[in-house]
């Protein structure tokens, strides 16, 4: 073997080749956590929306069939035992009474932009089943619903308060001004008016012609109600990750009661 063969030149990279290859698969790894991170708030953000919906979807349901059903039993029901039929569709406080018929600013305050009493049998197919106050009340951002037994000469109101669970969370239709002014900004479609939306708003039987319900008066009585039209406008949790920039989503539902006063 000759000298030139034992000692051949060895090649391999400089320091500076080193230096600029590691730089640039910093430079890639560097984009591709941003990327990574960029789409895992974007994804969080898209899930609380998601479930924000579902959950207002699933209450508006609800809240709905309570409308369609209230007012039970049909006109052929022939029973006198009052709990096993309804005296009015919707009740209001104070001082309702049993089997007596409910009227505004006589026995009953005026029907609530977010709070509001049904009277139906959730079960109607069950004979021993009993009518029901079904209550709807907005208290601070969570919307509550709770159901008690129709009780002869019982305020709804109280017997229903005790049953109250939160049933939607994060519901914004009675925001401030201030939260009003910043849900515009992302949302110009939302709260036209710059005021809080109701709930829950009525169209009334009046003669042979449905109308918006008056503010107060005898049109406005719980057994001319038919139709109510349920708002519901829910915020995520957290605002976006990515803007920081409030999500909110707004369902619009019909309740038109069937059942005869």
């Amino acid at each position: 073997m000759t000298p030139a063969s034992r000692h051949s030149p060895q090649f391999g990279f400089t320091l500076i080749e080193l230096i600029t290859a590691l730089g640039i698969f910093f430079l890639v790894c560097a984009a591709a956590f941003t990327l990574l991170a960029s789409s895992q708030q974007r994804y969080q953000t898209e899930s609380q929306v998601l479930n924000s919906f579902q959950e207002a979807r699933l209450a508006l349901d609800q809240i709905v069939r309570d409308v369609n059903d209230a007012g039970y039993p049909p006109p052929t029901y022939a029973g006198t035992d009052p709990t096993k039929f309804a005296s009015t569709p919707f009740a209001w406080s104070p001082n309702y009474t049993v089997p007596t018929t409910c009227t505004i600013d006589g026995s009953c305050i005026t029907p609530g932009d977010f709070d509001i009493i049904i009277e139906t049998n959730p079960t109607p197919q069950d004979p021993t089943s009993q009518v029901q106050w079904i209550r709807y009340q907005l208290q601070g951002t969570t919307l509550m619903r709770g159901a008690a037994l129709k009780q002869p000469g019982n305020d709804p109101a109280i017997d229903t308060a005790a049953f109250l669970a939160p049933l939607v969370q994060n519901v914004v239709n009675n925001s401030s001004a201030t939260q009003i002014a910043q849900y515009q900004a992302a949302y110009p479609g939302m709260f036209p008016t710059g005021n809080p939306v109701p709930i829950f708003s009525y169209t009334c039987d009046t003669g042979n012609v449905p109308l918006a319900c008056p503010a107060a008066g005898i049109d406005n009585s719980p057994s001319n109600i038919r139709d109510v039209v349920v708002t519901l406008i829910v915020a995520t949790a957290l605002p976006d990750a990515t803007t920081g920039e409030p999500r909110i989503v707004q369902l619009v539902g019909r309740g038109r009661r069937i059942n005869p006063n």
